[in-house]
């Protein structure tokens, strides 16, 4: 059985983590899966969106603690920091990928989120969790400082004093608690998940698709706090939405006064 599936429906690309046996963490294989897919469905004009879920009921446990505790290496597996260092890197990809590419991503939390796994949602633009999902750092209680960008996220999303908070502690929130904090955008009810999540990620792949690229783009560019270069990222992008079909589209249907028909060109 694969350690990702992947479905496309309706312009929505889901990828599935699937070592539901091990609360979908990760392996060598779902990352190399998910690093040719997410470069593959970034470039596909057909994809407008893509959400990433897990199966049986959890997200991601993270990095497999079993199989560190079997090494006598650790999490290093017997190699040097450095060498580790640069393995590790390769595979932290995924959550560039997921944070920069010009389609939308969401992370659909069904159940635990923790370490890496979190990371990885944490690089969506959009975190829709069940409530009662259990959703920590994890890593100080497993000896590790973190990975796959979640420390730069969660600063991001909730400021360096509730991060350190959250790394240090790593204590263990709901997704009720996530929402009120801001780590997640929605807590909704288990039954709900999936609708919700394929509701948003439609709306966006049915959307003006270049231009929300271009959008998210202006967005990550003001993460950096440099007010000419987003000055310059936002005058670029919005000349080139100007020039989209779908811009000419939407202006068309403000004077005909009905709803504008994307077509993600």
């Amino acid at each position: 059985m694969a350690d990702v599936l992947e479905t496309i429906e309706d312009g929505v690309a889901v990828l599935t983590l699937n070592r539901p046996e091990a609360r979908n963490a990760l392996s060598q294989p779902m990352l190399a899966a998910l690093l040719e897919a997410l470069p593959r469905l970034s470039a596909d004009p057909k994809v407008g969106a893509i959400v990433i879920t897990g199966a049986g009921g959890a997200f991601c446990a993270g990095g497999d603690v079993k199989g560190f505790a079997s090494n006598e290496g650790g999490a290093n597996h017997g190699r040097s920091p450095e060498q580790a260092a640069y393995s590790l890197r390769q595979t932290m990809e995924v959550s560039r990928w997921l944070h920069d590419m010009p389609k939308i991503t969401i992370a659909a939390i069904p159940g635990a989120a923790a370490g890496a796994g979190l990371s990885i949602a944490l690089a969506c633009d959009f975190r829709i969790a069940a409530k009662g999902a259990k959703i920590t750092t994890a890593f100080a209680k497993v000896g590790l400082s973190g990975d796959f960008g979640g420390t730069y996220f969660l600063t991001q999303l909730v400021g360096v004093a509730k991060a350190k908070e959250l790394y240090l502690l790593s204590d263990v929130i709901l997704a009720e608690e996530a929402e009120r904090l801001g780590v997640v955008h929605r807590a909704v009810e288990p039954a709900d998940l999936a609708k919700e999540a394929m509701a948003l990620a439609k709306r966006f792949a049915s959307g003006p698709t270049i231009t929300l690229g271009l959008m998210k783009k202006n967005l990550n560019t003001a993460e950096r706090g440099d007010l000419a270069l987003s000055f310059d990222t936002e005058a670029l992008n919005h000349s080139r939405s100007a020039q989209t079909a779908d811009h000419a589209e939407a202006a068309k249907a403000f004077v005909e006064k009905r709803a504008p028909v994307f077509k993600g060109r």
